[in-house]
């Protein structure tokens, strides 16, 4: 009879990329639990099982971690489809896996955090005209019609973090559905019907 395997054993070793998103999921998890004061080593290093060696090996610092969450949040804030509408971008954005209290708690804090960690902002210096640029070009795509659509973008992404706090702050004042009809309203005015 053979000796049973023992749990250590069967341990998977995970690659570099992997260990490194283990520890983004790690601290999105600490951070939309408790805050930035949920953002420390021990208890994203609790929550990924993994020692506490790992951050300073895989990013460096907590803030380069921070920045990493940051560029992961953004990455996941618009729909995987190149080259989409801006009907399918707010339907992702506004989808209950994404326009939670979890999701904006994150963003929230990673928000409040900006001005106080230079690599924070420094990605969120690189994150944001990329996202704004997405968003015009499915304006553009969206409408027959000529409109400004980088000033458009503007407007737009500034109700949709709007609708996002509020609904953050009181879920029943802002379900997805009124916060939809609310970019709708300030859209089609510029746009018409869109597609």
């Amino acid at each position: 009879m053979s000796d049973p395997v023992s749990p250590r054993a069967r341990t998977v070793r995970l690659s570099p990329g992997d260990r490194r998103a283990l520890l983004v999921t790690a601290a999105l998890a600490c951070i939309a639990e408790g805050g930035i004061r949920a953002f420390t080593v021990d208890r994203i290093c609790a929550r990924a099982q993994v020692s506490r060696g790992l951050i300073a090996h895989h990013f460096g610092t907590m803030s380069a971690l921070l920045a990493a969450v940051y560029t992961h949040i953004y990455a996941t804030s618009l729909p995987p489809e190149a080259e989409v509408g801006i009907l399918p971008i707010l339907d992702h954005i506004l989808a209950p896996e994404v326009f939670n209290r979890h999701s904006l708690n994150i963003w929230l804090t990673l928000w409040s955090e900006i001005s106080n960690s230079a690599e924070l902002g420094a990605e969120h210096r690189a994150q944001y005209p990329r996202y704004h640029a997405v968003v015009a070009a499915a304006l553009t795509r969206s409408t027959p019609r000529d409109i400004d659509a980088g000033r458009l973008a503007t407007s737009l992404i500034c109700l949709v973090d709007g609708l996002g706090l509020q609904h953050c702050i009181d879920p029943a004042s802002m379900p997805a559905a009124r916060a939809r009809q609310a970019c709708l309203d300030l859209l089609t005015p510029h746009t018409g019907p869109l597609t």
